[in-house]
């Protein structure tokens, strides 16, 4: 029977809270309100009009190595236009706000479906400020909506899914990802075809659209260990007990120059590539796809390659709350602990960047603490998320006897 009533956690309170902290983050960023540490409006207002002004002559920005973007970033950086009678760094931050609101609105609509609930809302409402006038001036808000977006059409539409992945992928990247855990069989041909012609077509449409569409890859490979990132940690404490090293700023971050940070920035693509193998084996292992499975997936696969990076930008963090926002839409999600972590380390992220960032860059002992903790926390949420994932799709025992006999005759219940 309907009651009419709304599902717990709608009305006017997700709406009222996200206005307030909102107005808050653009009071931040537009310097109504101090955030003590670097003006983190910098990259918007001059790195990003400077691309703007080089996209608009028709080229990529192929000689500044701190584009360090897929051609699909040059929408992101050229959006402002959209607002032509308004300062580009102005136009910026309204545009970031609509997607912010986007992604609420997508939140709570998904809300209203059977099984699925506004936790995933709240999520948003509260992880987005948590990370601080950053989140606001970044483009990565903007990727966050379209992996949002992209995973909850998929619940229904796995090529819509595959189509919004491929032109998240060429935003950032990491939306590629999505993919990952699309269930097995027809929706996964959907979602992985829809996918590869999106990507293909876009490509294609980039590289012909002005040249430079690429040169992103070779500044992306001359990388270094950025001081944010979990391999920085070696060279933190090593500076306690005088590593002869040092901090400069390379390729757009801030990276550690020195003995042994070759090595380091070798071993976290072997850690990655490792986390890659996991991917590859769950995927084959795993039997159980139930609705929230996509989301799941995604969520633990980001966080691995986000912990294994040798960046880890305050700014990543709002992808793993978008993620962890969509787990929480679906009832009876294993990714609830994993979230709540996520949470916290934004907090602690916005104590690192930019309020502790000239600890942070001194090696300092609440720098290292600060990095300590927020990186642990995330290292923490990859590895109860990857468990968690791998234990309620991979099945043992009778329900492995179950899956084998859902996969070679009817679909599994939990698959539908």
């Amino acid at each position: 029977m309907t009651t009419g009533r709304a599902p717990t956690g709608t009305g006017p309170w997700p709406y009222a809270v996200w206005a307030l902290t909102r107005g808050w983050l653009l009071a931040c960023v537009f310097k109504v309100v101090t955030v003590a540490g670097p003006d983190v409006t910098v990259d918007v207002s001059v790195i990003y009009r400077g691309w703007y002004e080089v996209l608009l002559a028709g080229t990529y920005p192929l000689d500044d190595v701190t584009w360090q973007y897929p051609p699909g970033a040059a929408l992101a950086i050229l959006s402002p236009a959209l607002l032509p009678s308004w300062e580009y760094a102005t136009a910026f931050f309204v545009l970031v706000l609509v997607c912010d609101a986007l992604v609420l609105g997508l939140l709570l609509y998904a809300g209203r479906r059977p099984g699925i609930r506004a936790a995933g809302a709240w999520v948003w409402v509260a992880g987005v400020p948590l990370l601080g006038p950053t989140v606001y001036a970044r483009y990565d808000l903007m990727v966050t909506a379209v992996a949002v977006a992209a995973l909850l059409a998929g619940v229904r539409r796995p090529r819509a899914l595959g189509a919004l992945a491929a032109f998240g992928a060429l935003l950032k990247g990491w939306p590629a990802l999505l993919l990952v855990g699309v269930r097995k069989g027809r929706p996964t041909r959907a979602a992985w075809t829809s996918a590869a012609l999106s990507a293909a077509g876009l490509a294609v449409a980039f590289a012909l659209w002005m040249p430079g569409a690429f040169a992103f890859l070779a500044f992306q490979r001359d990388r270094g260990t950025e001081i944010e990132s979990l391999g920085a940690l070696v060279f933190h404490i090593a500076r306690q007990f005088g590593w002869a090293g040092r901090v400069e700023l390379r390729y757009g971050s801030v990276e550690f120059v020195g003995p042994h940070v070759e090595l380091v920035s070798a071993l976290a693509l072997g850690l990655a590539v490792l986390a890659l193998g996991w991917l590859l084996l769950w995927r084959l292992r795993a039997r159980l796809f139930a609705v929230r499975t996509p989301a799941e997936a995604a969520f633990t696969a980001v966080l691995l390659f986000t912990v294994t990076s040798r960046v880890i930008s305050p700014q990543y963090v709002v992808w793993l709350v978008g993620l962890a926002a969509v787990c929480l839409v679906f009832r009876g999600t294993a990714m609830a602990l994993p979230a709540v972590l996520v949470l916290v380390a934004a907090g602690v992220t916005l104590l690192e960047f930019p309020i502790g960032f000239g600890s942070v860059v001194a090696s300092d002992a609440w720098g290292v603490t600060l990095l300590v903790v927020r990186n642990g926390l995330l290292v923490a949420a990859s590895l109860i998320a990857a468990r968690r994932l791998w234990r309620s799709t991979v099945p043992v025992g009778p329900r492995a006897e179950a899956a084998r006999g859902a996969a070679g005759g009817q679909p599994s219940r939990v698959a539908r």
